[in-house]
């Protein structure tokens, strides 16, 4: 029952349209599929993810052959996958490749242990608190930067809702919030477009407009920089103006001064370690969340080296990031233990998969970005969120 007998890999599209993979396994009667998101967006120190051809190949002439009859054990496997690629960052069989398999490993030992995935991971990491926590929502309803063209300067304005009580008031409020913010866009004869995560866009030379616009509809924002996507020649090139690092920071102090701003993701390239320190430790002190993730990418020694230089005091989740469910958990328990929050994130080419609602609740996460609703693949980890409170309540009966 709890040996691997069937292990396939196949090709599906991602929300963007591009080509990525789904892993199907099975384990006595038990079957489940686990699907790989793709980011456009990349840190450097990312684990490298290979073509969907190349990684479904690597799976199921390489990586399959050797898992069946193996034991439906999360650490063993993934040690296994990590010691049969031999590189530091995934490079020969691909990040997404051993992903694929780690993810429907832990799925399949859930489903033996007989529990909801969400709370079979609380057991694989050490809570400070047996109460369930559900993630507030970081939701990107204004699109900017690679995700749209750089229309907005930076990638990401997110609402920020709910407070870790209940799930099902947080999500409905977030409709709500959406189809105001649509209006009130239209009344202002905003010519939008929607963004790769399912928010809007349009085009704005002013910095502090979209934070205008979003204030006035909810009272707790964040945004996700991606400071490296615009830093060029030690400068971060802003709606056509080159800033310093402490011209930026500036620039930062401000919007936190005028705006209901509680997170600042990658404020600064991911070299920029003044910059991130000075932020923290300086400017901002612990006024707002200053999130690594670019910086970090889910790798628990990079978190370890952010934490110990007080370069950041929450960290983004990535799976993809680092390739494997154990070492994703890793970076987990560091960031906790540590005493920073941990915000599980989606990527902007998603799938059907909704593994890392899951996750988030699994492991107490402070926060979750997973996109608008009005993409099915974003829909889905609401709607698994919303089936994780309703197995909450029947088993408190």
């Amino acid at each position: 029952m709890d040996l691997i007998q069937k292990c396939n890999a196949y090709k599906i599209k991602d929300s963007r349209g591009e080509e990525t993979l789904e892993v199907e396994m099975s384990a006595g009667e038990f079957t489940v599929w686990a699907s790989v998101p793709a980011g456009k967006s990349t840190g450097s120190r990312e684990a490298i993810s290979l073509s969907a051809d190349d990684s479904i190949k690597n799976i199921n002439e390489i990586i399959a052959p050797q898992l069946i009859g193996k034991k439906v054990n999360i650490t063993t496997i993934d040690d296994f996958l990590v010691s049969l690629d031999g590189t530091k960052n995934k490079s020969n069989l691909g990040a997404n490749a051993i992903l694929g398999i780690s993810i429907a490993v832990l799925k399949l030992e859930a489903k033996i242990a007989n529990q909801p995935l969400w709370k079979y991971i609380s057991t694989l990491v050490s809570q400070t608190s047996d109460s369930v926590v559900f993630p507030r929502l970081f939701v990107n309803v204004l699109n900017g930067g690679v995700h749209a063209d750089f229309k907005l300067p930076f990638q990401e304005y997110m609402f920020v809702l709910g407070n870790g009580m209940n799930i099902v008031g947080p999500i409905n409020q977030l409709e709500t919030l959406f189809d105001q913010l649509k209006g009130k866009l239209k009344v202002e004869e905003k010519e939008i477009e929607m963004g790769d995560e399912g928010g809007f866009s349009f085009k704005s030379g002013d910095i502090e407009e979209p934070f205008k616009i979003l204030s006035e509809l909810h009272n707790s924002l964040a945004i996700d920089v991606a400071g490296g996507e615009f830093f060029e020649n030690d400068k971060y090139n802003v709606i056509g103006k080159k800033y310093s690092t402490e011209e930026l920071s500036g620039i930062y102090q401000n919007l936190v001064k005028k705006f209901p701003l509680i997170s600042i993701e990658d404020p600064f390239s991911e070299n920029d370690f003044n910059g991130f320190k000075n932020l923290v430790t300086g400017l901002l002190k612990d006024e707002v969340l200053v999130v690594g993730d670019d910086l970090t990418t889910t790798n628990p020694q990079m978190i370890e080296k952010s934490i110990e230089r007080g370069l950041i005091n929450a960290v983004l989740i990535k799976p993809n990031q680092i390739g494997t469910i154990t070492e994703t958990l890793k970076a987990i328990e560091i960031t906790h233990q540590a005493g920073l929050k941990t915000i599980i994130s989606h990527r902007s080419g998603e799938t059907n998969d909704s593994f890392i609602a899951d996750l988030a609740v699994g492991v107490g996460a402070y926060g979750l970005k997973s996109g608008t609703m009005h993409q099915a693949e974003r829909e889905v980890k609401y709607d698994r969120l919303i089936e994780i409170e309703k197995e909450l309540q029947i088993s408190q009966r």
